[in-house]
């Protein structure tokens, strides 16, 4: 049983095997290993649920140094993580960056059953007996599939707390005018728990759209309304930074916190939801690079706007930045951060 103690997370003797499942996203990908290891070593069994495109994903990318084993280290240390892949009812090739629509229409409709499917099976086999869900917050069914098998249902937030403050209380930003209505409000938000006064402009960009209906939001919804039953949540933050959002969301649900750190990376992702503003952000970038003058180290996925676009950068911008700038698709994140010559970063956080 996972018990809570201050903001520890502890396993008891009886009941150790964790099964923790990351679908959501590659940007997701990162904090659900960092939390695998660190329940690792704190004697949990984990398996690690992952699906097959993200996992190939990770193969191509890392297949020089692990072959796609992205917990080969952990293993060779005596931490007890196993793996388990499932598809995600659309084939390998399918472009769910291209269609992303339609893509996540079919997360949010037709992934159940996927999920249902892989969890019966590793319940059914798993020794010792798996006794906990460990799903993504993003998630709309992990409350039914932890009630389903008699699991206890760990909620994961991969973001900070107080974006998860500002999510748990949507219903509040809306009663106050703030989400979902066409007034272009410019006042002050100052009323949401643990959330310091913010201005309108520093919601997520998601909280700012005027179509509140589309699919993303609809996950959204169903999702922050699924967390609410889970029997604990377990939030990616630094206890020292978010102070408030920490303690307010103790209070009013069952949130813990987790700074987590461990030696896997994956690229540095950027994600956008239409290709067009990608392209300009990416542009901007570029010309903010030329203009700096400063030398610098730009993990650009090749498909980061599309698997069939890989030529947009401005013309001669690599030419013009060779002598100081390094362009590559893949790094160690955390060697980067940590280098004494690194004087920024800039990163979506995945």
């Amino acid at each position: 049983m996972i018990k809570k103690h201050g903001f520890r997370i502890v396993a008891s003797d009886k009941e150790r095997h964790q099964k923790l499942l990351n679908v959501f996203g590659i940007s997701h990908v990162i904090p659900f290993v960092h939390l695998a290891i660190k329940l690792a070593t704190k004697g949990f069994i984990i398996t690690f649920i992952n699906t097959q495109i993200i996992h190939h994903q990770i193969s191509q990318a890392n297949s020089a140094a692990h072959s796609g084993d992205i917990f080969a280290g952990a293993r060779e240390s005596g931490l007890d993580i196993r793996y388990a892949t499932f598809s995600d009812g659309l084939p390998l090739e399918f472009d769910r960056k291209l269609h992303e629509e339609q893509y996540m229409e079919s997360f949010l409709n037709n992934f159940y059953g996927h999920v249902d499917e892989v969890v019966g099976e590793i319940v059914s086999g798993a020794k010792p007996p798996v006794s906990c869900l460990v799903a993504d917050t993003f998630y709309v069914w992990p409350s039914v599939v932890a009630k389903k098998y008699g699991l206890v249902h760990v909620s994961f937030m991969t973001e900070p707390a107080l974006v998860l403050s500002l999510y748990y209380h949507l219903d509040i930003l809306r009663k106050n005018g703030h989400f979902g209505m066409q007034d272009d409000r410019q006042d002050t938000i100052d009323y949401i728990p643990g959330v310091r006064a913010i201005a309108p402009t520093d919601l997520m960009s998601y909280l700012q759209d005027t179509d509140i209906w589309t699919v993303v939001h609809r996950i959204i919804y169903k999702a922050f309304d699924d967390v609410k039953r889970a029997d604990v949540i377990v939030c990616n933050t630094v206890q020292e930074l978010e102070l408030e959002s920490r303690d307010n969301l103790s209070l009013t649900s069952k949130a813990a916190n987790l700074c987590n750190w461990a030696n896997f990376s994956y690229w540095v992702h950027q994600e956008h939801r239409a290709h067009e503003p990608m392209v300009r952000d990416i542009v901007e970038i570029a010309h903010g690079l030329l203009l700096s003058g400063v030398g610098f180290v730009w993990v650009l996925r090749p498909d980061i706007v599309s698997s069939d676009d890989t030529d947009f950068l401005p013309v001669g911008f690599e030419e013009k930045v060779k002598d100081r700038g390094v362009i590559v698709p893949w790094c160690s994140q955390i060697d980067v951060i940590s280098h004494p010559a690194i004087g920024g970063f800039l990163t979506h956080c995945g």
